[in-house]
Order: C-alpha cells, then structure tokens, then sequence
C-alpha cells in the first residue's frame, strides 16, 4: 500500500485518468456513478491512502460535525471525568471532540472562544475561567444559533443553556454530616463567590445549616482561597488551626483542599476525625488514597458531560430562535468515610 497522507482527488483522477467529479461523486455512491466505477475508485483511493477532508467539506456546509469544548484545564479528575461524558456521548452521534484550556485566564478563554468560532464548531460546552467576569465574548455563538451549553462553573445571567449541580443543597449537606457528628465550630475553605456562583451557592447552604442549628456563624472560621490548590489548602488550613478557638470540623468546597486540610492536623499531631473532621467535594481519587479516607460530596461529572453533550446534539437542527433558560439540575450525595465518622 502506498502511504500518503496528502492524497488528493486530483492524484485518484489522474491516476485512474477520471474527471475530479466523476471522483468526488464516486467517493460519496452518487446514483449517477456506475457500481463499477465506484468500486474501482474507492479501491484505488484505498490504496493511495487517501484521507477525506472532512474539515474542508463541513466548511463549505457551514458546520464541521465538531463540538467545542472549552475548560479550565484537563488536569483535575472532575474535569476529566466531565470530557469522558462529552466525548462518548458526541462520538456516538458521530461529533468529534476539540478539547481546549483557559488554564482559569479570562484572556485565554476569550482568545479560545475566538478560535473554536473560527473553526465552525457546531457547538459549544463551556466550563469558565475562574478569572472571567465578562461572558460577551459568548455572544458569538448565541447570535449565530450555535448551541452554547455552560456546565459546572457557569455564568448568572446568560440567556443560554446550563447544567449545574444543586450547590446550595450540597453545602447543606455536607454542614449537616458535621453537625450530626457532633461538631460545634464548622470552618469552611471556599475559593469565595468572587470566583464564581457554585463556591456562593456551597457556602449559603453552609451558613443556612448552622443557622438551622442554632450554631454561631464565626467569620474567623470561612477562609477564602487566592485559588484552587494544595498549597493554597495548606495556607486556609494553618489559618483556621492557628486559631485560638480552632474549628472542630472543617467543610471544603474541593478535595485537594480538605486533603490540605487533613495532613496539616496531622503534622500537628490531631486525630482525625476525634480531633477534626472534615469533609470534601468531588470525590476525586484523592479522596480513597489519602489516610484516612476524606468524606466528600458526588459530584457527578461524566453524567454533566454526558447531558452536556445531549443537550448540544439536540439542538444543532432544532435551536430554538427565543430566549433559553433551561437549567438541568442534577443531584448529589454525602460520601461518609473515615475522616468524619464520629458516630
């Protein structure tokens, strides 16, 4: 077989001494083309190794069977598990999948955004930035009636579609488990609502469930992270166990931050839950590895993804023409393990 990945139409019809159309009609069974031509072009294309340009046809259709998929960073497991909903779903409906990272820069996504327009993507999954404030740069595809969907991180006031979990309820949750353990001073690691409404929206249901339970809302004991990290973990942790009157349990709004918050009591010699216990969000893999194992809040990533996904493939031939408000809720769980079992 001859390899070349650069075969055109032009080199199957001088080979076989065919016009260039007789060539593109046979490689797509065209009636007007003979069953035997058609068998000895695709034969002859095979051979040459000919590839079809399918970015070039989907260009002059408008569309390119390609969904846009726009994230912070591929790196954290909910992400991951997020693109493994997106792609498996768009793959079965032959969509193929352009993965790309703002790495949490508003710059950078705006500079994405652009991109993935320019390709013709005939839609568009976004997770923002933590940086991003201003979502016109979205506009683009919403004036263009390409489906838009923002998953997980997504934004107030966008006339769009969006799939979120109920974060106000899981911060519920997740406070309540620590009450029922028995603990009285509840601290909260949060990346602040200044980085987004899911970080608001956990910590209402954080500060709602101590109300409930008549316990004392101490602003000492919310520590707002610069951002998403271990390091920063470590800081917000040593913060709240350097406190005179430390917390007896600890919520965070992501694993990598309670797993912070865990070997930093350690090292102190505290046990964990006795002494403190803490509860994550996510369920990374982190969360069984890490001793002892971190309770925490589902959160179910590739099922996001996957309505993600549904939600763009439904709408590419039926977009509706009216404002969209559709938000699809999803549910969550409180995962009791070793770091919070008191009872």
């Amino acid at each position: 077989m001859e390899e070349n990945k650069d075969v055109t139409i032009y080199d199957i019809a001088e080979k076989l001494n065919l016009a260039t159309s007789t060539i593109s009609r046979a490689l797509k069974d065209h009636p007007t083309i003979s069953s035997k031509t058609i068998k000895k072009v695709k034969k002859t294309a095979e051979e040459m190794g000919y590839v079809p340009n399918t970015l070039a046809a989907g260009l002059r259709g408008n569309k390119t069977n390609t969904i846009g998929v726009l994230i912070p960073t591929v790196t954290q497991p909910f992400l991951s598990s997020l693109i493994s909903g997106i792609e498996i779903t768009a793959q079965k409906s032959g969509y193929n999948v352009i993965i790309m990272q703002s790495h949490d820069s508003y710059d950078e996504e705006v500079s994405m955004a652009k991109s993935l327009y320019s390709s013709r993507v005939s839609g568009i999954i976004c997770s923002l930035a933590m940086e991003t404030r201003d979502t016109s740069h979205f506009q683009q595809f919403v004036a263009n009636n390409i489906p838009l969907v923002f998953v997980d991180r997504v934004p107030k006031d966008f006339n769009t579609f969006r799939v979120i979990i109920d974060n106000y309820s899981a911060g519920y949750k997740a406070t309540t488990h620590l009450i029922e353990q028995g603990c009285k001073r509840i601290a909260h690691i949060t990346a602040g609502s200044e980085f987004g409404n899911l970080y608001n929206e956990r910590k209402r249901g954080y500060l709602d469930a101590l109300k409930e339970n008549n316990l004392p809302i101490d602003e000492e004991l919310i520590v707002n992270l610069k951002a998403v990290t271990y390091e920063e973990g470590v800081r917000a942790s040593n913060l709240l166990l350097d406190l005179e009157n430390r917390p007896d349990g600890v919520f965070s709004s992501g694993d990598i931050m309670a797993v912070s918050a865990i070997q930093s009591a350690k090292k102190r010699g505290l046990k964990i839950p006795e002494e403190l216990a803490v509860i994550g969000f996510n369920n990374d893999p982190i969360s069984q590895i890490v001793d002892p194992n971190l309770s925490t809040i589902t959160h179910p990533a590739a099922k996001m993804g996957k309505m993600s996904a549904e939600i763009i493939l439904k709408n590419i031939k039926s977009l509706k023409k009216d404002d969209v408000k559709e938000i699809t809720f999803l549910n969550t769980e409180v995962l009791v393990r070793e770091s919070s079992s008191k009872i």
